[in-house]
């Protein structure tokens, strides 16, 4: 149910400002992306946990490239 919850914010991200925002994606794929496929996949805990890490690793002096959900 939570995990439905977050998955819905994270589509919410990607039908809203992820649109009206230019693009600057480090990653492939996008951090929304990414968490609603680690929140289906393992759910609210484990999946939000992996969602929180990939969006702290996304910043300037981060990592860039693939990086998908283990």
């Amino acid at each position: 149910m939570i995990a439905r919850l977050l998955i819905l914010v994270a589509r919410g991200w990607q039908l809203g400002p992820s649109l009206i925002l230019p693009s600057s994606c480090r990653y492939s794929p996008s951090c929304s992306a990414y968490a609603i496929e680690a929140l289906g996949r393992y759910g609210a805990l484990k999946g939000g946990w992996l969602a929180a890490r990939r969006i702290a690793r996304c910043h300037p002096w981060g990592g860039h490239g693939y990086d998908p959900v283990p």
